[in-house]
């Protein structure tokens, strides 16, 4: 039995008891590790749902043509799916518009051991093709996580979705809090330098996200975000 206590924040706090199953050969617990008011979280999941369609419905020109000329410009489907762990680790699949060569994601374990670190992110990347390192500048190839976020898998804000591989690095049990919320498409660290955040800054940033979380703050970060991705600033 898994028993602690934690003051995530001032107005936050939790006791849990619970088994902790393996997901991506990681143990979590099964409950929050922060609890916060039922109503938030309602209108949170319906910002979500009402943000994400109405997203969809303003970008769809974009999407065809970013669709279109990924079609032209190289060979391979036009949308890449990966199964990444997401609330409380719990397996998704995420989409995106494809920007790497056709299986590119094999090699992303032996790249990822010679990287270090705990997040792989490499600058310069020769398996990302030239029409996918504009659509990352502009964070063009995140535009399908939209429909993770109507399926409920995702938010508009929340940490990041990262991969199984990255998650297997993480050696404190207490950062795995961030999965006590639904990853999304931004957070405090995408408008705080987005590829050029440090590994352990990421992670303060993340943390700090979950245990302050408010609708306010969702909204700051999606006004911030706009800015952050029309400026181009820290994209890889």
């Amino acid at each position: 039995m898994l028993r602690s206590f934690f003051n995530a924040a001032p107005t936050y706090v939790t006791i849990f008891e619970t088994e902790a199953p393996l997901i991506f050969e990681i143990p979590f617990p099964t409950v929050p590790l922060i609890t916060v008011r039922g109503l938030q979280l309602f209108l949170k999941a319906a910002m979500d749902f009402m943000g994400a369609l109405a997203l969809l419905i303003l970008t769809s020109p974009l999407f065809l043509l970013a669709a279109m000329m990924i079609k032209l410009t190289s060979a391979g489907p036009i949308f890449f799916r990966q199964e990444r762990p997401g609330l409380y680790q719990r397996p998704f699949r995420i989409w995106k518009f494809r920007t790497m060569l056709v299986g590119s994601e094999n090699k992303e374990r032996t790249l990822g051991s010679r990287a270090g670190g705990l997040f792989f992110k490499p600058h310069g990347d020769s398996r990302v093709t030239r029409l996918g390192r504009f659509l990352r500048k502009y964070s063009i190839d995140e535009l399908p996580q939209l429909f993770n976020v109507l399926k409920g898998e995702m938010s508009l804000v929340g940490p990041r979705p990262i991969l199984s591989l990255e998650l297997q690095r993480f050696e404190e049990w207490t950062f795995l809090r961030r999965f006590s919320m639904k990853p999304g498409l931004t957070c405090i660290w995408q408008v705080s330098g987005r590829s050029n955040t440090g590994d352990w800054d990421r992670i303060r940033y993340d943390l700090n996200y979950v245990n302050s979380w408010s609708l306010w703050l969702d909204l700051k970060l999606l006004l911030k975000t706009v800015d952050v991705v029309l400026r181009a600033k820290g994209a890889v």
